[in-house]
């Protein structure tokens, strides 16, 4: 089933969860349940990509995991997506330019784990994402510290807001990030795959 593009008002805050959710697992339920009530969002949009560009092996098929994530995150304010393959992009900047050309009366937040944070320098455009929107960081097991130290934290410093001001997200004129301490299931996709639990086609 391909869906379309959601519909919005003007003025909505909405958080992007990106990824290639190859499952969708409890994991990333709960950072956007916590996204929703931390950066005070009106919607999360998972944005289930056709492929991720720094993995080698290709996921499972795109309806097989939209069905997955589907199930795995029912919420009134929460869409599964198949943008990017609408939109014709493949990397996060494309993506979200698109968007925010798409929809100019919506306030868009990047939302994503603290262990992508650590890496974040080694995405495409990754600058060019940190000054189009602000940028919601969700601690997950293990990666605090290795996230606060990454390039992309030490780069962007000055432009970090404290936990206690995470609700100021959704106003905030990128540059703007801020890290925020959550409990977080310590799973992740490719655990799951490796277990034998998904199986592709």
């Amino acid at each position: 089933m391909t869906l379309g593009f959601p519909p919005v008002k003007e003025g909505m805050c909405i958080g992007l969860l990106g990824g290639s959710f190859d499952p969708a697992h409890d994991g990333h339920a709960l950072i956007t349940r916590e996204a929703l009530k931390r950066f005070g969002l009106d919607e999360v949009w998972w944005l289930v990509s056709p492929g991720n560009p720094l993995k080698e092996r290709g996921p499972a098929p795109m309806e097989q995991r939209l069905a997955r994530a589907r199930l795995e995150m029912q919420h009134p304010r929460v869409r599964v997506t198949d943008l990017e393959s609408k939109l014709g992009t493949r990397f996060t900047y494309a993506t979200l330019a698109a968007l925010v050309a798409r929809y100019p009366g919506v306030r868009f937040v990047w939302l994503m784990g603290a262990d992508n944070l650590a890496s974040f320098h080694r995405w495409e455009n990754w600058r060019d994402i940190m000054e189009l929107v602000p940028i919601g960081v969700l601690a997950r097991p293990g990666q605090r510290t290795s996230a606060r130290l990454s390039p992309a934290a030490r780069r962007y410093l000055r432009y970090r807001y404290r936990g206690r001001e995470a609700a100021r997200l959704c106003n905030a004129v990128a540059p703007a990030w801020v890290f925020v301490n959550v409990p977080m299931a310590d799973i992740s996709s490719s655990e799951i795959r490796a277990s034998g639990a998904w199986k592709k086609g």
